[in-house]
């Protein structure tokens, strides 16, 4: 696995970073800076991108269902009315000629002002053409919805609003005669600006062959291909061990880019195992201190048993108190990363308890003035990377597909001028390694892409190369991730993003095309994948089968992503840390990072499309302080968080909204309007208080996530810890949806399931016996289905599930209840065939026999949780069992006293936990056997585990487990 592109699949939260290094060569402190060509590209880029987004939405407005919905209401109007469709037709075919004269003229050299204020007119009038498409819709829609009566009533109180639709013809005239405007002022002004194709400079079309990605394609790399950081790294761990036993604190400095963080992590990682506790901070510019605090605290505290409270409502005075009482009496190991300011290392400084054990504090910063803090003797400065390990560091992300990473003599010339102009600066090379991996690897590509460069490189001298390098990578991203990568700068600095939402998200915003067959998810899970392979986010954390679970933006990436934001009116950002929030009315996206009280209210008379709300310390608000009663264009709404207990039936206007998300708040009911959101896509309510569906739901056809449940206790010790939603009529024709949870299964609805054989994730709960074979014969159907989670209604009931059949693509499979003992032998569930269940949880299945063997056809395995799954005293792990298992949790099963593990067991397994084992008073027989063994968690085991521990390490047993946590 990788430390410096992507982290373990149960690595905690960890910015994971590129690699760094040492010896500093003599290169000039500033260099040559990007041209204006690369902002004017990007202006060309941008432009598209709008021009594309406004063409789709005119192809959906003028075609299928909304035009056979739209034709009976503009019917009987006037004749420009009826001429509606056709007009936007004309618009949309102006457009794809527009878009067509950009690619045309991105390839020349064409530093006019002329051209770039057209371009810069042309994006503006896209975004309006966008939002009256959008307009159209919503009227078409309100038609819809109310029908004749509906309209009379609303014709009385508010005439002007029966004829919308005579208003959006009229903005589409009016569009047209701009266009035309538009296109003569091409004629008259920008096509004379253009460079004759004699002018045309060296170009990569960013538009040829692009790499088609997959999981399986993305490259990992060991801790060992870390370039260049051997000393600092020995440096830093010997820091961390030296004879002074007070806390000390130990500074990595740098500029960006260069590998702070990357060196950190990877020694905080190996090392902390040898402290009590442990905890990684990432500190953004504009943050709380008692939200450090809490984060800090929460993290040292983990899954311990000492203490059961809830972090949330502490203030800052007792999370400080409560950080120095736990502490008192530990060695503990702290690393904040990215310190921008002095004060804040002070005060935490002053905050942790030293408690003479030999406890440690490192932070990586770019200021000086915060390394200073640290004392002379622990402060590491990193330098760029020697040519050397430039050159490696390049070749490795080039070459990632071959074993050696050679790159051949032809081609060598051209790539060293291209990594020389990166200054030894990995971020830089890593970005330019990105590129070059997507490119024909020949001599002619390899010159004409440094012969670009030089090209580019002759103006602008107060750009840093670093900026430029990234906006270099960020030019050359195909038009389909441009925005895609714009929208992860909406997220808060060192926001963990997680893939399932964001993919939703991106849908949502209209940015993934259709591929085929393949859905919507797929595709959008492409997109991440390759912005991940050319180093605009990293990854994280991923799942026991390789796909990507969180990931960030590295600080500089988003930085240069919240500029092109703000610069095509992409997006804003908004923080009140200063003052009151502004939001702008001619804002179409707008994150909304910190609040502490309302905002003034511009929103209402903005045309806004997207509103994120992340970090808020308001105590109490309504649903009118955030969402205006008539925002017609809204199709992204998420206040996650907020203090929200009721929705006000207005959010019926919201037809557009297509991405609703009220995670967190205090809602306890929908109301019926709800059921008006005819485009509504996805609904997430996850641990609100809301349990039942209004009348009416099935409605909403377009629904392709539903993930609504309440949290009944704040742990995961309880049989019943959430409540799922209850089910209403017709929930089974939601031909769209894809996934489902949790849902409260009934006789009805178990029969009518298998009518959702679309599904890709199911999570059913409080299933009874008698539902069982009703079920199994459902979830046949379901050839399709990636993950499902069955529970039962309580902890006694069986579930008789011998007649299951798991479908073919089924990746994960948790079943919570006690099993038949005929379910664990049955020749469907648990056999050969099964060659695509890659994770498997079994809890509170109360077996009397050893559940392994039976598992031992399970070949593909890479994460299992058995948990309070059996009852007898043993458990035996014969050889070539599991070959591919990574991770696995036993816990709960307090009657096991023995473990057995024969040599050839387990071969790949890298995580271990074993919690709640009571009765356990050895180490697993045969864990010396486990080669690949790196983590391993012993909570909760008999009395004497500790002593026979330390025996079997004594006796080398332990030898190869780099890091162990006993508790």
């Amino acid at each position: 696995m990788s430390t410096w592109q992507l982290a373990s699949y149960k690595d905690p939260l960890f910015p994971s970073c590129w690699k760094k290094r040492s010896k500093s060569p003599n290169q000039p402190a500033k260099v040559c800076r990007i041209a204006s060509l690369i902002k004017q590209r990007s202006d060309k880029r941008m432009a598209e991108t709008a021009i594309l987004l406004a063409i789709k939405k005119i192809s959906i407005a003028v075609a299928g269902e909304m035009l056979s919905l739209s034709r009976p209401i503009i019917a009987k109007k006037s004749e420009l009315v009826v001429a509606l469709p056709t007009n936007m037709e004309l618009v949309k075919d102006e457009l794809e000629i527009i878009n067509a004269f950009l690619k045309k003229v991105k390839t020349r050299d064409c530093r006019d002002n002329v051209l770039e204020t057209w371009i810069t007119q042309v994006r503006r009038l896209a975004y309006d053409i966008e939002d009256i498409v959008d307009q159209f819709i919503y009227v078409v829609g309100e038609h819809q919805g109310k029908g004749f009566w509906g309209n009379l009533k609303k014709f009385v109180k508010k005439p002007e609003s029966l004829f919308s639709l005579d208003r959006v013809a009229t903005e589409v005239e009016k569009v047209k005669l701009k266009l035309k405007e538009q296109s003569s002022r091409r004629d008259r002004w920008v096509q004379s600006t253009i460079c004759r194709p004699d002018a045309e400079i060296p170009n990569y079309d960013d538009e040829q062959g692009v790499y088609q990605f997959r999981p399986s394609q993305v490259p990992d790399y060991d801790d060992n291909e870390l370039v260049g950081v051997d000393e600092y790294r020995e440096t830093l761990t010997k820091l961390l061990y030296s004879e002074h036993c007070s806390l000390r604190i130990v500074a990595v400095c740098g500029m960006g880019g260069l590998g702070k963080s990357c060196l950190v992590y990877n020694v905080f990682k190996r090392e902390r195992s040898h402290f009590d506790c442990s905890s990684w901070i990432s500190v953004p510019q504009s943050c709380k201190m008692d939200d450090i605090f809490r984060n800090m605290l929460n993290q040292l505290l983990g899954d311990s048993s000492e203490v059961n409270y809830d972090t949330s409502r502490m203030g800052i005075e007792v999370l400080k108190e409560e950080l120095k009482r736990f502490l008192e009496d530990k060695s503990y190991i702290i690393a904040l990363d990215d310190i921008w300011r002095a004060p804040v290392l002070l005060e935490i400084r002053d905050t942790l308890f030293n408690s003479g054990k030999g406890s440690r504090l490192i932070i990586t910063t770019r200021i000086d003035e915060v390394a200073a803090i640290a004392e002379d003797a622990c402060k590491i400065k990193l330098e760029p990377l020697s040519k050397y390990d430039a050159w490696i560091l390049f070749c490795r992300k080039v070459f990632w597909k071959t074993e050696n990473h050679a790159c051949s003599p032809e081609l060598q010339k051209w790539g060293e001028k291209i990594v020389n102009k990166c200054e030894g600066l990995p971020l830089a090379i890593v970005a330019l390694g990105s590129l070059l991996s997507l490119r024909d690897k020949t001599e002619a590509v390899w010159k004409c892409f440094h012969s670009q460069i030089i090209w580019e490189l002759q103006n602008n001298p107060d750009i840093s190369h670093v900026e430029w390098i990234l906006n270099l990578s960020y030019r050359h991203l195909p038009n389909h991730l441009q925005n895609c990568f714009l929208y992860c700068a909406m997220f808060p600095e060192d926001h963990l993003l997680r893939r399932k939402k964001l993919i939703r998200l991106w849908i949502a915003e209209g940015f993934v095309e259709q591929r085929g067959s393949i859905s919507l998810e797929e595709v959008a899970e492409s997109y991440l994948i390759e912005l991940v392979h050319r180093s605009m986010l990293q990854v994280v954390e991923r799942n026991s089968f390789g796909r990507i679970r969180r990931f960030r933006m590295h600080d500089l990436v988003r930085e240069l992503a919240i500029k092109m934001s703000e610069k095509e009116s992409f997006s804003s950002l908004h923080d009140d840390t200063s003052g009151v929030v502004q939001v702008v009315s001619d804002s179409r996206r707008v994150s909304l990072i910190r609040c502490k009280s309302e905002i003034t209210s511009n929103l209402a008379s903005s045309r806004l499309h997207t509103f994120l709300v992340f970090d808020t310390t308001m105590l109490q608000c309504s649903w009118s302080c955030f969402v205006p009663p008539k925002s017609k264009y809204l199709a992204v709404l998420d206040l996650s968080g907020l203090p929200i207990e009721a929705i006000s039936n207005s959010i019926g206007e919201l037809f557009n909204l297509k991405y609703l998300c009220l995670n967190d708040t205090n809602l306890k009911s929908l109301p019926k309007t709800i059921t008006r959101l005819h485009n509504l896509e996805t609904l997430s309510l996850e641990r609100t208080q809301v349990t039942s569906f209004p009348q009416g739901f099935a409605k909403l056809k377009k629904l392709r996530h539903v993930l609504v449940w309440k949290l009944l206790y704040n742990e995961h010790s309880s049989f019943s810890n959430s409540l799922g939603m209850g089910t209403i009529e017709g929930l089974w024709n939601l031909k769209e949806l894809l996934t489902l949870d949790e849902i409260r299964a009934n006789k009805k609805f178990v029969s009518r399931l298998g009518y959702l054989a679309q599904l890709r994730s199911l999570y059913i709960s409080d299933v009874r016996s008698n539902y069982c074979s009703e079920l199994c014969s459902s979830l046949s159907k379901m050839q399709d289905l990636l993950r499902l989670h069955v529970k039962a209604s309580n902890q006694d009931e069986l579930l008789r599930l011998e007649s299951l059949q798991l479908p073919p693509e089924l990746q994960t499979l948790q079943l919570t209840g006690k099993l038949t003992g005929g379910v664990l032998k049955s020749p469907l569930l648990f056999s050969a065939n099964v060659n695509s269940l890659v994770r498997l949880s079994l809890c509170w299945c109360d077996l009397t026999e050893d559940p392994i063997p039976y598992l031992s056809k399970l070949s593909n395995l890479t994460s299992l949780h058995l948990r309070r799954t059996y009852n007898g005293h043993q458990l035996r792990f014969h050889a070539a069992l599991f070959p591919k298992l990574k991770g696995m949790t036993l816990q709960d099963m307090v009657e096991v006293r023995e473990i057995y593990m024969d040599e050839g067991t387990l071969i790949s397994l890298e995580y271990l936990k074993l919690d709640g084992l009571k009765q356990l008073a050895h180490v697993p027989d045969g864990i010396e056997f486990l080669s690949s063994l790196k983590e391993v968690y012993f909570w909760t085991l008999h009395a004497h585990f500790r002593g026979n521990l330390q025996e079997s390490a004594r006796m080398g047993r332990l030898n190869h487990i780099s890091a162990m946590n006993l508790r």
